[in-house]
């Protein structure tokens, strides 16, 4: 979403932003459960999760989704269409990047990496996919019009 780059890369910020939280809080209290210290955990994972994330959204699975979506995707469908697409695409490779990421810091490079990062790789796609589509995706999107649409309503002597 974006007509351009400063707007392209504010709506992956954002997207990227609140869907490292929402994983992020998934994932401590899978590991965890709901103890004093999730938040605390979310807190302190946060920062070098989100900066991962937003490289590999920017630089590697932002570039092949719409380099797919492009193929499936033709110029008179529906815009939902590119949508879902797009959000499957992200989202899959997002959780197959980020799935090993968490591995190794959990377990690190151990005998018990391989079958960490297939279990995140399992967990994180069923929680990640319904959390794109149904709530960080809607909200970004009702976020980002609010921003821009207002910008875009400001008649160009007041621009």
């Amino acid at each position: 979403m974006g007509k351009n780059k400063k707007e392209q890369l504010v709506f992956t910020t954002l997207t990227c932003a609140c869907m490292v939280l929402g994983m992020s809080i998934y994932n401590v209290l899978l590991m965890n459960g709901f103890t004093s210290s999730v938040f605390v955990d979310v807190a302190i994972g946060f920062v070098p999760a989100f900066i991962v994330g937003l490289l590999l959204d920017i630089f590697v699975v932002g570039k092949i989704s719409k380099s797919v979506v492009s193929k499936i995707v033709k110029q008179g469908d529906p815009l939902i269409k590119k949508i879902l697409f797009m959000s499957f695409f992200m989202v899959t490779g997002m959780v197959l990047l980020m799935s090993f990421y968490g591995a190794v810091m959990n377990v690190g490079i151990t005998s018990e990496l391989p079958s960490a990062y297939i279990k995140g790789v399992g967990f994180n796609f069923i929680a990640a996919l319904p959390l794109q589509l149904l709530i960080v995706g809607p909200i970004v999107r009702l976020i980002f019009v609010k921003i821009y649409s207002e910008k875009g309503s400001l008649s160009p002597a007041q621009n």
